[in-house]
């Protein structure tokens, strides 16, 4: 099969032949049909993810039919179209037992502990707790911006933030997470503040439900938010991962208002500082989010068939395998709007 597969971290990442993967006994084989690309994959390809071995073919926003099975799976079988969380739980752990796959104590990660979906095929694990069917509407490509980022927001914004309509919610970032994140808090009937260093990206912030923007460049993060909103964000989204957004983040927020945590910091940064006076004198919250378990994808399929989310419209470009290794390159540019998704092979 063609794959995309870099041999060091920051070396060139080449598209090359390699052996076709098999299932094991509980997994499968999809045959990739879309796949983002998500700074997450930048971040491994960095070197920042202790979980990657060389060589490596990234690759975690996938969608497919299945192409084999492992002789253990029941649930699926050959054709069957599906989607899958970026984490997936063993199922036997004591937090997927307490359905909290996202944190399993055994988790697969595609892309980065094992191969991804920078590949005509991608193996598995875990199949018959993780694979998301999914629906004749939605479309391979959609499914595969669904993957990461809006995932990963849906459940900051629903599960951890619960946020509710009438609330005040800042997004700092205006990337993949950022307008997932967005979207999602607009149509549960939260007040949006878009928070990013680019106008154009503002500007498509406020087309998909931001009620108001902050050009972080040439205003006061902080002091807009507060004005905005009359007193500071319910909660507050970090959706990109940087020590100065999260300290706006955590500052901007009302009193016991929550910060979600979602963007990953660069290598050097994971200790960043936090306003601890504000936080204890507010009684804030702080909350991480890390991806979203297989059992609520019905929720974000629901209010799509319904059209109360449109994930399709934060799709910016699709590209082909031979396109990824630059896109992956460039992705610290910040360059791009919207969701860059792979849809061939």
């Amino acid at each position: 099969m063609r794959a995309a597969v870099y041999d060091a971290f920051r070396a060139p990442i080449e598209i090359r032949n390699v052996v076709d993967p098999r299932p094991s006994s509980t997994g499968v084989v999809i045959r990739v049909k879309a796949c983002g690309i998500c700074r997450s994959d930048w971040h491994g390809w960095m070197g920042n993810d202790p979980d990657i071995h060389l060589p490596h073919v990234p690759g975690h926003e996938l969608a497919g039919e299945i192409a084999d099975v492992g002789r253990s799976v029941t649930k699926w079988k050959v054709g069957d179209r599906v989607t899958l969380p970026f984490v997936c739980g063993c199922g036997a752990c004591e937090e997927c037992d307490a359905g909290a796959q996202q944190i399993c104590d055994r988790q697969f990660q595609p892309g980065f502990t094992a191969w991804g979906g920078f590949a005509e095929f991608v193996a598995i694990e875990y199949a018959e707790e993780n694979l998301v069917r999914l629906p004749n509407e939605i479309d391979f490509v959609t499914a595969a911006s669904l993957g990461c980022r809006f995932a990963t927001s849906f459940r900051a914004v629903v599960d951890r933030g619960k946020v509710k309509a009438g609330q005040w919610v800042a997004v700092h970032g205006c990337g993949g997470v950022g307008l997932s994140a967005i979207m999602i808090a607009a149509a549960y009937g939260a007040r949006v503040v878009a928070v990013d260093i680019e106008n154009a990206k503002l500007e498509f912030a406020k087309s998909i439900g931001a009620e108001a923007a902050i050009n972080a460049s040439s205003e006061n993060v902080i002091d807009g938010i507060n004005q905005i909103t009359s007193g500071g964000a319910h909660v507050s989204i970090e959706a990109l991962g940087h020590p100065e957004t999260l300290h706006n983040s955590v500052s901007s927020l009302r009193k016991r208002g929550k910060h979600i945590q979602v963007g990953i910091m660069e290598a050097g940064l994971h200790n960043s500082a936090i306003p601890v006076d504000k936080i204890i004198a507010k009684e804030l919250e702080i909350l991480g989010s890390h991806g979203l378990q297989a059992h609520r994808y019905s929720e974000i399929f629901d209010m799509v068939a319904c059209g109360k989310l449109k994930p399709e419209l934060l799709i910016g470009k699709t590209v082909s395998l031979d396109e990824a290794p630059e896109e992956i390159a460039n992705m610290n540019s910040y360059a791009s709007i919207g969701v860059t998704v792979i849809d061939s092979f």
